[in-house]
């Protein structure tokens, strides 16, 4: 790479190293938005709650909420 500055070049490496994923990205015209959304609302059951005694707690507050 020509640029002597470090930031540039971890963003070009990180750009080159990703570049397939970017490109099928927006060819297809695809969002992990949904993943996000998801993952939020299992983020707001765990704070809303304040902790569980055990997992299975956890995954009926969180199967019950998301279907609803």
């Amino acid at each position: 790479m020509r640029s002597g500055l470090e930031p540039i070049k971890k963003v070009a490496g990180t750009i080159k190293d990703h570049l397939w994923g970017i490109l099928n990205a927006v060819a297809l015209e695809v969002s992990n938005g949904p993943a996000e959304s998801l993952n939020s609302r299992i983020k707001m059951i765990k704070v809303r709650n304040r902790g569980f005694r055990n997992k299975g707690r956890f995954a009926n507050a969180t199967t019950s909420t998301l279907e609803g």
